[in-house]
């Protein structure tokens, strides 16, 4: 049984939010310098070169690449041969968002749902973070981040279809979201799609595909098949970088597909603005 300290995870924690708010991950980062050089519109290309040079002045001021600094998303993997020492997984890495949120000087964006009061007095700095836990086999604990903006998260929706609908079902609701969406998350975006499960299952995949290597294929070759028939699409709607109009709406479409019920279709989309703040950390 190897031991970790609880003061080590909340450290780790910390640095990830702080360092993960004001420099773009290398994968992010190519893919919007791919979607530069493609990109067939002067208005839109003229977009990206402020994106790009947006990314560069928040790493070398470290300041934050987006007012909006998003609200504290986890995937866990525990080893069954961790034992964590002097406190809670869960109290460790809230209390490490907490410090990364503060220290980082980083807006806190946690509200009641009804009267919109800021939390950060009652529960705390941008708390609580939403943490999802897998326990896996051996000694480590694999944390990771991203931080997700509002934008993007308001225009993700999830469906259940009829089986009936089947593949050209899911793209079309893929489309239609994505479509809805317009300007709305920043584009160029980064498209999740949790398909099959159940209702909830469905959703947590899709988010959980957003923190997948940007444009890094599926295992399975024809969910990577149906991940570049997805993109295609979506790029062909023409929104553009930032809603201007152009042909690199899209930088990625991420798949994760699981068994259903064979009454049922659970699709979920959820979206991803061009600021992808994503990292990861094994301890």
């Amino acid at each position: 049984m190897r031991e970790i300290a609880y003061e080590d995870i909340v450290k780790a924690v910390k640095n990830m939010v702080i360092h993960t708010a004001t420099n773009l991950p290398e994968d992010a980062l190519k893919k919007l310098k791919e979607a530069h050089e493609k990109e067939k519109s002067p208005v839109a290309k003229k977009v990206l070169e402020q994106l790009l040079e947006n990314a560069e002045i928040a790493r070398e001021e470290k300041r934050p690449l987006c007012q909006d600094t998003g609200l504290a998303v986890y995937f866990v993997k525990i080893g069954q041969d961790v034992k964590i020492t002097g406190g809670l997984l869960k109290d460790a890495i809230n209390e490490g968002t907490e410090q990364g949120y503060v220290e980082g000087y980083l807006r806190a964006s946690t509200c009641d749902c009804f009267t919109r009061e800021n939390l950060k007095d009652k529960i705390g700095y941008n708390l609580p973070a939403v943490i999802h836990i897998d326990l896996v086999e051996g000694d480590t604990i694999e944390i990771e981040y991203a931080a997700k903006g509002g934008g993007s998260e308001n225009v993700s929706r999830a469906r259940v279809l009829a089986p009936a609908q089947g593949r050209e079902g899911v793209i079309d609701f893929v489309k239609s979201v994505i479509s809805e969406a317009g300007p709305n998350p920043c584009p160029p975006i980064i498209v999740g799609v949790g398909i099959g499960g159940t209702f909830e299952k469905a959703a947590i995949s899709s988010k959980f595909a957003l923190f997948r290597e940007a444009g890094k294929p599926h295992p399975d070759p024809e969910v990577a098949e149906f991940e570049k028939e997805l993109l295609y699409e979506l790029n062909k709607l023409g929104i553009g970088a930032m809603g201007m109009g152009g042909t690199e709406t899209v930088l990625a479409v991420h798949v994760e597909k699981n068994p259903c019920h064979i009454a049922s279709l659970p699709v979920s989309v959820n979206v991803q603005c061009h600021s992808s703040r994503h990292s990861h950390v094994t301890l």
